[in-house]
């Protein structure tokens, strides 16, 4: 297999502002900004910009690869920390804050964790790792089910952080989504069987 041939100088430069101006029109207009709009305010075509980003997904991915690994990262800050069940946790609302502070991000994380998606993002990878990490060490110590995946962790973090963003994004709000999801998820004895 060749090499992956270095950008030229101009191709980075646009690949650069491409970027800036991106991360800029999402922070504007949110995941669904004007990818016209954004290639004529980086000053290219819009055939430049597909050259770079085939996709949205791939612009989004691009924008916030940097927030999605400092992200994953905080999962084995919060593991030296925290027992396991509350690193999870604390990883849980953390990602839920992120995602509704930083618009577009939502979109990115909603993708990552999509079921059969057709597209699997770094970004989606890097998460999956993070929150396998947590689920595992959360299952050993009791204190999630056995039966729950990371995957499924990350969808219902989704779910919450759009939860709490319709009731006002606030940190009052995540806190009482995610318990009420986390009691669901609880490997103790205390959560009972579920509905039934």
């Amino acid at each position: 297999m060749d090499a992956v041939r270095p950008m030229r100088a101009d191709a980075r430069r646009n690949y650069e502002r491409l970027l800036a101006v991106a991360a800029r029109a999402f922070a504007e207009h949110g995941e669904n900004a004007s990818l016209d709009d954004i290639a004529r305010r980086a000053g290219v075509g819009s055939g430049t910009l597909y050259r770079h980003f085939p996709n949205r997904q791939a612009l989004l991915e691009a924008v916030y690869v940097g927030r999605i690994e400092a992200l994953a990262a905080r999962a084995d800050v919060l593991t030296g920390e925290l027992p396991p069940g509350e690193a999870l946790v604390a990883w849980l609302g953390e990602m839920c804050a992120v995602t509704i502070q930083v618009r577009g991000l939502k979109a990115l994380l909603g993708s990552a964790v999509a079921d059969g998606g057709a597209v699997v993002t770094a970004c989606g990878t890097c998460l999956k790792d993070a929150a396998g990490r947590l689920c595992a060490a959360a299952r050993a110590e009791g204190t999630l089910r056995e039966d729950v995946e990371a995957v499924e962790v990350l969808r219902l973090a989704h779910a919450v952080a759009t939860a709490s963003e319709l009731a006002g994004g606030g940190e009052e709000q995540i806190r009482r989504y995610l318990a009420l999801v986390v009691d669901g998820l609880r490997g103790d004895s205390d959560s009972g069987s579920g509905p039934g």
